[in-house]
């Protein structure tokens, strides 16, 4: 018995989580999968199975491949402008000589406590085409005439990056900083006394060294671009407002599942939504293991 309570203790500490796990995560995802395959428009109707029929709507639906490619637009801009620009500010923080270094900090960092909808309010104002603050004290005084951000069906996307940068390069730019600080300050100086200048310096020593938290900073950029919700829905509407130009695949899913009552379908789409995002991340980790080799 001795040895029984050995062998089960551990697992009886442990169990809260996983039955958490599966009646919260594992049964939910397992259903949706179930679901997917089926037919159903309305609550209290029978299903009917269609097959894959579900995921092949999805290739003449419009609507999913307009949210498809916004979502894809917003991840694009994440990675290629949020993530740069947190790497950047990182670069800044951590220099020894900056004044306020740490109050720097704590402001870059309080976007991310702020609720999504008080954000997507206070940028609903900031983007205002009379009143704004970006046409009105930014754009005026280089004589640039204002622009309609949430109105004009090319500048919807845009705006909603503009958040995205002021909502999260500081947190980001917090995971390049705890990496940078963890480099040796014996790397650089060797690095310095070989005679790399700061390019240099950047890309073969800190960038190498930076590789663990890059991915992690890049993966969850993926994930977080593709789940977002909050914020272009109090911009524009969860339809995505006009022309459908902020449309995103988690309001399209929201707008099948709770608005057109189609859960089947809605169901693929979350399941869609699901490859894409681990074919993304699986090709952004062999692509920065190629570079790693590089």
């Amino acid at each position: 018995m001795r040895n029984w309570r050995r062998i089960l203790t551990p697992y009886l500490f442990i169990s809260p989580f996983f039955l958490g796990y599966a009646i919260f995560f594992l049964y939910p995802m397992l259903s949706a999968l179930y679901l997917s395959f089926f037919k159903q428009v309305g609550i209290g109707t029978a299903p009917r199975f269609v097959g894959i029929d579900n995921y092949a709507n999805m290739l003449s639906d419009q609507l999913f491949q307009r949210s498809l490619v916004n979502t894809t637009y917003y991840a694009a801009g994440s990675i290629f402008i949020i993530v740069p620009a947190a790497l950047i500010l990182a670069l800044v923080l951590t220099r020894r000589n900056l004044f306020f270094r740490e109050g720097f900090r704590v402001l870059y960092f309080s976007p991310n406590i702020t609720a999504g909808i008080v954000v997507a309010i206070i940028f609903g104002l900031v983007f205002d085409e009379k009143y704004g603050l970006l046409n009105n004290y930014i754009l005026a005084p280089l004589n640039i005439p204002p622009i309609r951000w949430l109105n004009e069906p090319n500048w919807i996307m845009p705006a909603i990056i503009i958040l995205g940068l002021w909502r999260y390069v500081g947190i980001n730019a917090l995971y390049f900083m705890t990496g940078l600080q963890n480099i040796p300050d014996e790397i650089k100086e060797a690095a310095r006394i070989d005679g790399a200048n700061s390019w240099q310096l950047f890309r073969f020593v800190l960038v190498p060294l930076l590789r663990p938290i890059l991915i992690f900073v890049l993966t969850f950029a993926i994930i977080g671009s593709y789940n977002l919700f909050t914020e272009p829905t109090i911009l524009v509407g969860v339809d995505g407002g006009v022309r459908n130009a902020g449309l995103f695949m988690t309001m399209y899913l929201y707008l099948t599942g709770f608005r057109f009552l189609d859960f089947g379908y809605a169901a693929a789409i979350g399941w869609a939504m699901a490859i894409i995002i681990l074919a993304l991340t699986t090709l952004q980790l062999l692509a920065m293991r190629v570079f790693q080799e590089d």
